[in-house]
């Protein structure tokens, strides 16, 4: 978006130049409210051992806030398949667009190139935070940093788990130090599987080694793999001799028994570890991406989710800052995506004992009953797919009006809606992902729209009042048409959030119910107390169980 920044409040502050800081400025920036990012580092993205997977829903978020070739710099999943002990126990195919895997410098390159197009940000590299303020009643929050003092409208802390912003709020950030111990090898070979990811439980040991209960892996582009072996939480690091020896077992197990030829690029240890903050929000600060929570067990992707953070956030703090929303609005943002990172935190305590027993007597018990594993096979592969408790794109049950609107089969709402043909007011034809991101979207389901020519049904029908009611919302909203949703009859009304989750289905347009879901929209407020500037932790809910602080890890995953 280009143009001088408009006029308005300050800008918003985003501590940490990271995937989550820069997304989340470049998804304000779609909404027309400029930042400023302060970052620690110098802005120069080397290569590494790092790398993400990305789901659908945050993939079509980053192409939409002008990282248009994220696909292109990662490589698609074309299935997924769950071996123990050579046999297979789960087989999924997958579409092109389903998964994408990429190298994390790849990533940040992407975003600091759109970041780099974008005047609404500016990018200040060499700049920690070291200090915050805000005071009650101002609405503005001042950030000390090493050069000079900034003012701000909010701050948002994407500044990491040892984050400055955190820390500066006296919040807690309670969880395990070491839910999970990893080798990572990253290698350049051509595996008889191209494009597959897998998951291989109990695989074949190296001479010597410590025994890994599994190895993933996954491909990235150029002929290259990330491999990751789970090894036993307290067992030292692999030797370079060790990698070397399980990693050739590994490739020889599924070769036919032959090593193929390979490249070792790369290799890592590391821990992971599950924590939560306290809050997410106090006063006029907010935590996201590893600042607010750290979570990798079982397949999950700590990035994938920052990257929710920013999508649900940037839509609130873009209608408050433009005054079109009570500060109120904000609140919610602790309560959505706090919640949904609780649930999944709650599903991996769930699944962890069935799928990773913790003394040698259940692994031999759960050996013994094989057929168990089978059963999980699916959650077990819900994390690294993004299906699932483990995975899935997170719920945000609204509160509409009751009996206002009704559920849709598979869309009920608070759910993210899934991607579809969208016909605009002025007849042309895009799709639903790529309108999201600037305003509510008001969609009427119309069957026909495809066969006649839009200039028939545009000034027809419902149309001409739907326009009128949707310029009439006390918020930003686009009027789109499609053909056909699932579940939805002919003149069904969708209201879709800026993120993509459903606020609401309602048969016809009545002006206004259109307005007092719109209105709801804006002015929900969290269950949970507002947080008061300044304040403390104190009595908050806790996160995740505290566990003592184990070896220092730096995560070799997002």
């Amino acid at each position: 978006m280009n143009g001088p920044a408009p006029s308005g409040p300050d800008p918003v502050i985003i501590a940490g130049a990271g995937p989550v800081g820069l997304a989340l400025a470049l998804a304000l920036a779609r909404h027309e409210v400029p930042t400023l990012v302060v970052d620690e580092g110098s802005g120069v993205c080397p290569e590494g051992s790092r790398s993400t997977v990305l789901r659908a829903d945050t993939v079509g978020f980053l192409r939409r806030i002008g990282y248009e070739r994220v696909a292109a710099d990662g490589r698609g999943w074309t299935g997924w398949r769950t071996l123990r002990r050579g046999r297979e126990l789960l087989s999924v195919e997958l579409e092109q667009d389903d998964v994408l895997h990429l190298a994390q410098h790849r990533l940040l390159r992407g975003l600091r190139d759109a970041v780099s197009a974008t005047p609404l940000v500016e990018l200040l590299p060499e700049c920690a935070v070291t200090d915050v303020e805000q005071h009650a009643g101002e609405e503005a929050v001042r950030v000390r940093t090493e050069r000079t003092w900034l003012r701000g409208s909010y701050l948002v802390g994407c500044d990491g788990p040892r984050s400055t912003v955190r820390k500066r709020l006296a919040l807690r950030f309670p969880g395990r130090a070491a839910a999970d111990h990893y080798a990572l090898a990253t290698i350049r070979a051509d595996l008889p599987f191209p494009g597959e990811a897998r998951l291989h439980r109990d695989p074949p040991r190296a001479p010597g080694a410590p025994g890994a209960r599994e190895v993933i892996a996954r491909p990235l582009p150029d002929s290259v793999w990330r491999l990751d072996w789970r090894l036993p939480p307290r067992a030292p690091a692999l030797t370079p001799d060790q990698l070397v020896d399980q990693l050739r077992s590994t490739l020889a197990a599924w070769n036919g028994g032959a090593v193929p030829g390979y490249e070792l690029i790369s290799n890592a240890d590391y821990v992971v570890q599950q924590r939560l903050a306290t809050r997410f929000q106090v006063g006029r600060v907010f935590l996201a991406g590893d600042a607010a929570h750290v979570l990798g067990s079982l397949g999950m992707q700590n990035i994938d989710e920052g990257l929710r953070d920013a999508d649900n956030l940037a839509w609130k703090l873009a209608l408050v800052w433009h005054g079109c929303a009570p500060d109120r609005l904000l609140t919610t943002y602790q309560q959505e995506r706090r919640g949904a990172v609780i649930a999944r935190l709650r599903a991996v305590d769930q699944a962890m004992p069935l799928l990773q027993p913790s003394t040698p007597l259940l692994e031999v018990r759960r050996s013994l009953l094989s057929g168990s594993l089978r059963r999980n096979a699916e959650l077990l592969s819900d994390g690294s797919l993004g299906t699932g408790r483990l995975g899935g794109a997170p719920a945000y049950p609204g509160r509409a009006r009751p009996g206002l609107t009704r559920a849709l089969a598979p869309t009920s709402p608070g759910v993210l809606v899934p991607d579809f043909p969208v016909v605009t007011a002025d007849g042309a034809v895009d799709r639903l992902r790529a309108r999201l991101g600037r305003g509510f979207l008001v969609v009427l389901v119309a069957p026909g729209t495809g066969v006649w020519a839009s200039e028939h049904w545009l000034g027809a029908g419902l149309m001409p009042q739907l326009t009128e009611a949707t310029e009439a919302l006390p918020l930003p909203a686009e009027l789109l048409v499609t053909e056909d949703y699932p579940g939805a009859a002919a003149h069904t009304v969708l209201l879709i959030r800026p993120d993509g989750h459903l606020v609401a289905a309602v048969q016809g347009c009545r002006p206004e119910d259109l307005y007092d879901l719109a209105d709801r929209a804006r002015n929900t407020a969290a269950e949970l107390p507002v947080p008061r500037a300044g304040g403390t932790d104190r009595g908050a809910e806790r996160g995740p169980r505290e566990a003592p602080t184990g070896r220092p890890t730096v995560p070799a995953s997002d």
